[in-house]
């Protein structure tokens, strides 16, 4: 099995070398895997950066290119990547995304077998400098979906069934959320090897994000209703909510700030990130 790996990267320079880096540095994986970094409307050394990884990435014997858009948009990057794929297996990665050295070949693995599967690994939320974004994000990482089910936040794998489960990305700010869904929860595959997703850095950015993904879902539930049906969040339970409180009452007193704060203003009419 042969599995292509799609980043696609937009003034992605501060994360984009971590990123191969660590792919690079990926254990023995089966069969043959290529990289491809679709930089859409760059405006840094994103392009540079990337290319500079090219004879670590070709040291395992992977493929590896990297195409150039003009256009901006990370639907396109996605869309362009797959048409440049050659590959059965499909892995869909973000540029801030690390993943650990075992976690590609346990993709590969868990792809491996008849019939549809949704692949992801173990996430691990991670903040940097700012108070309120490690409050917010011991707190996100409890969330029990977030924590035990297969949420696939920036890096999701399907095998050949499951990619013939949709034809081009369609315009949709949750391009992970509209995948996801599409694979009831029995398809999908967590397996134990982890992956780094950093949590938007300060309150005005985990309130901008936030609105985006809350206005990604509403878009989903809008325009793909029949999806929701393979939907497996359960509500908070009072009993978790008081836990958390007791274990982290500064962290959910962010996440209920932000919250707040979403609800209170205009949905999101554009992809937004935390850097």
């Amino acid at each position: 099995m042969k599995i292509s790996i799609i980043i696609p990267a937009s003034n992605e320079a501060a994360v984009i070398g971590r990123c191969l880096g660590a792919l690079a540095a990926s254990g023995p994986v089966p069969g043959q895997a290529e990289v491809i970094v679709v930089a859409n409307g760059c405006r840094d050394r994103t392009v540079a950066l990337a290319r500079a990884q090219r004879g670590a990435i070709a040291a395992r014997g992977w493929g590896f290119r990297v195409i150039e858009r003009q256009a901006a948009g990370k639907i396109g990057a996605l869309n362009a990547g797959d048409a440049a794929a050659t590959g059965a297996a499909r892995l869909y990665l973000d540029a801030d995304v690390t993943p650990a050295p075992d976690l590609l070949p346990a993709l590969v693995r868990a792809l491996d077998r008849p019939g549809p599967v949704y692949a992801s690994g173990r996430l691990r939320i991670t903040a940097g400098t700012s108070r309120a974004s490690r409050a917010y994000a011991r707190i996100w990482a409890a969330v029990p979906f977030m924590a035990r089910g297969v949420p696939g936040c920036g890096l999701f794998a399907v095998n050949a069934a499951g990619r013939a489960r949709w034809g081009s990305f369609p315009e949709v700010i949750a391009d992970d959320l509209f995948v996801r869904l599409l694979f009831a929860p029995c398809e999908r595959v967590k397996v134990a090897a982890s992956y780094d997703w950093p949590v938007a850095e300060g309150f005005a950015a985990l309130v901008r994000v936030r609105r985006r993904q809350d206005t990604g879902v509403a878009e989903i539930a809008t325009r793909f209703p029949d999806l929701l049906a393979n939907e497996e969040k359960a509500p908070m339970r009072r009993l978790d909510l008081l836990r958390l409180a007791l274990r982290a009452p500064l962290g959910l007193a962010v996440y209920a700030a932000v919250a707040l704060r979403v609800r209170l203003s205009a949905p999101a009419t554009e992809w937004s990130r935390g850097r």
